[in-house]
């Protein structure tokens, strides 16, 4: 099939990877250039990384209601338009463009969390199962029927591992339906509107940590988080991100080892390092120290004086 894909993060990026083996990609839609991570230089998206390996033409309009670039679009008479985490929405003159329509991959089981943050608000929720459907565009956000899905287990996969996941899953569920669609014997299966969730994006500080969570709330934000998004906290004075966060329940040990930590305090105490958050405490792994690479819970523990006291407090970022 003649197609055109859009898309712009690493979950993107690896559908298209295995699109363009199989199909021809007449041209590729992503986002604009842009300051992505903590660097102050603009670096482009995965998406028009492939695309360049590939020699294919890259388009990165600021919007696609513009009557010259949808004329661009038609120009190239796609037979479908397959979208995977765009992050812009098609108007109704770009749908009625491609003879088989327009495909998304979205990352969850609709009708759940549908929109931005799928991936981090299934994770927040604690959901167990979440998934990849294969969905026909229409004007609603993500509200189309779907013809194909797949499921995977949630464990304790952080966003990034389980993003790797779902592309994958994604991307042979796409080709799978591409088939299917091409020839007429995709099954389409509206959404029940009363079981859809919405998944808005997540907010700046919003998985930074706070001596008011349990632990099992600051558990999730920290698998939530990622390099867009991350987990902020000041521990025994020094400003990081926490990278990996374990709870403790049904460790012995460790509950023996924080049996009467304050909300808020710090201990390292066994070789290890402990937070004290509402109702218990969480076992700090990894952290990254603001201007330092990251490191381990006892590598940042050695560096800091009087931490075995437990004199020592932490919270969130000043201003949050």
């Amino acid at each position: 099939m003649k197609l055109i894909f859009m898309g712009t993060p690493e979950f993107a990026a690896t559908i298209l990877e295995d699109l363009v083996q199989q199909h021809e990609i007449a041209a590729v839609y992503t986002r604009p250039d842009a300051v992505r991570g903590r660097g102050a230089e603009t670096a482009a998206s995965p998406v028009k990384l492939v695309a360049e390996r590939y020699g294919i033409e890259v388009r990165t309009p600021r919007t696609l209601r513009d009557e010259s670039e949808q004329a661009h679009l038609a120009a190239l008479e796609p037979d479908a338009v397959c979208v995977a985490a765009y992050g812009m929405i098609l108007p109704p003159e770009v749908l009625a463009i491609p003879r088989y329509g327009c495909i998304n991959v979205h990352a969850s089981l609709l009708p759940a969390w549908r929109g931005a943050a799928p991936v981090e608000r299934a994770i927040l929720a604690g959901d167990t199962e979440t998934g990849v459907c294969v969905m026909r565009m229409e004007e609603g956000l993500d509200t189309g029927a779907y013809c194909i899905c797949r499921t995977a287990s949630m464990e304790d996969k952080s966003a990034a591992a389980l993003s790797d996941e779902l592309a994958n899953l994604g991307s042979h569920a796409l080709l799978t339906a591409l088939v299917h669609i091409q020839e007429g014997v995709a099954e389409w299966i509206e959404q029940d509107e009363e079981r859809a969730t919405y998944a808005k994006k997540i907010e700046k500080h919003e998985l930074d940590l706070r001596p008011e969570d349990d632990p099992r709330k600051a558990v999730l934000k920290v698998r939530a988080s990622s390099p867009a998004h991350p987990s902020h906290a000041v521990l025994a004075g020094r400003s990081v991100t926490v990278l990996e966060l374990r709870g403790i329940s049904g460790d012995e040990a460790a509950l023996e080892l924080t049996r009467d930590m304050e909300r808020g305090s710090v201990r390292f105490a066994g070789k290890r390092l402990f937070i004290g958050l509402t109702g218990g405490a969480a076992e700090v792994l990894r952290v990254k120290p603001d201007g330092k690479q990251e490191m381990d819970a006892k590598s940042f523990a050695a560096g800091i004086q009087g931490i075995k006291d437990g004199s020592l407090v932490w919270g969130a970022p000043d201003g949050v």
